[in-house]
């Protein structure tokens, strides 16, 4: 297959690699962008695809939670410019479409237009806001998520109203859920910030996390030789890539290994519980890089960067003389997964409302 300088420029654009080994990567797959992607991966040249022309969006993100920590909904409403997204009528907008949906328990955007707001229908409404504000507006998206019983939620949003996450926790008691109220507020910070993809490896599929462990092992690789010309320490190549690799019975020869060590090291016997925990800990620090790139529960806290989300929530369940479970996580980013090959923003809300 001919391989087009569009094509190389595109995979350029997507993945951040030299134009060059974009081109070997296109002719060794035959022209498969995809198929390119993950071979620039593999050999430490690219980036996780980025999708060209990413749509920078405007518009709000809301956050609304229950006063009894029972139910939280997050929306996002896009505008076309930034100006207008921080139009007092406009932020108000975005903050009764949000309590309006939880408040009549709506669950799509079809359910959304045809409610009734201010004694009309939601998009009629909607469409006398856009003729106020002077902009095509588009409710993009919502979700509510509730605390069953002994359960919570929070929520958090970010000051420029441009990222929102909720997060529900199942816990054993009404007492142990109301005692968790500020942690899960805190998560929600942590996640806003930190960006995980899903709640836990368990979420991952196993294709996907093989692929996303060969890309890490090359990106480590090519940093290494960068660092033996810098002269500088060299990154430990991890033999897995999340805690889906570690099976119970690698964990337990690891253990026993770690213990060879301590024997060879003539470490006391009684001293081990003192240090085994921290080795241990550090072995699955050093082999779920994935997780920690890509899970909630297996991020460092931002809050405590030596500990693990989940350490940190079994910490507090422990406090409480409780269980804490995280359920549900929902992060809404403004703009984020919307695509366009042109730069008419105002033609894709459009197209939306139409």
């Amino acid at each position: 297959m001919e391989i087009s300088a569009q094509m190389v420029k595109e995979l350029r654009e997507s993945t951040g690699a030299g134009m060059m080994d974009c081109k070997k990567a296109l002719v060794e797959t035959d022209g498969d962008m995809d198929k390119a992607v993950d071979l620039l991966r593999e050999k430490g040249l690219g980036k996780a695809a980025k999708k060209a022309d990413r749509l920078a969006s405007e518009g709000l993100v809301s956050v609304e939670v229950g006063a009894d920590h029972k139910i939280a909904t997050i929306s996002e409403i896009n505008s076309e410019t930034d100006f207008v997204a921080k139009n007092q009528n406009f932020i108000n907008l975005v903050k009764n479409t949000t309590l309006h949906i939880q408040s009549k328990g709506i669950s799509s955007i079809d359910e959304l237009n045809s409610s009734i707001i201010d004694g009309v229908k939601f998009d009629e409404h909607l469409k006398s806001q856009i003729a106020t504000i002077g902009e095509n507006l588009v409710v993009r998206r919502f979700e509510t998520i509730k605390a069953g019983a002994n359960g919570v939620v929070n929520g958090y949003l970010h000051s420029n109203g441009r990222v929102g996450v909720i997060i529900a926790a199942a816990c054993d008691s009404e007492r142990t859920a109301e005692g968790a109220k500020d942690l899960i507020k805190n998560l929600c910070m942590h996640a806003a910030a930190m960006k995980p993809q899903v709640i836990s490896y368990k979420e991952l599929d196993p294709d996907f996390i093989e692929k996303e462990f060969l890309a890490l092992k090359g990106e480590f690789e090519k940093e290494n030789e960068e660092f033996v010309r810098l002269g500088k320490p060299l990154h430990k190549i991890p033999q897995f890539g999340s805690r889906a690799h570690i099976s119970d019975e690698i964990l337990a020869k690891e253990i026993e290994a770690l213990k060879d060590e301590l024997r060879k090291q003539n470490k006391p016997e009684k001293i081990w519980d003192k240090i085994l925990p921290g080795q241990i800990d550090r072995f699955i620090a050093d082999n779920t890089q994935i997780d920690q790139r890509l899970t909630l529960l297996g991020q460092f806290y931002v809050m405590d960067d030596k500990k693990t989300v989940e350490q940190v929530i079994d910490e507090e369940a422990k406090k409480l003389g409780g269980k804490i479970e995280i359920v549900k996580y929902v992060r809404f980013e403004v703009g984020e997964g919307l695509e366009k090959k042109s730069e008419d923003f105002a033609a894709e809300v459009a197209a939306q409302i139409g």
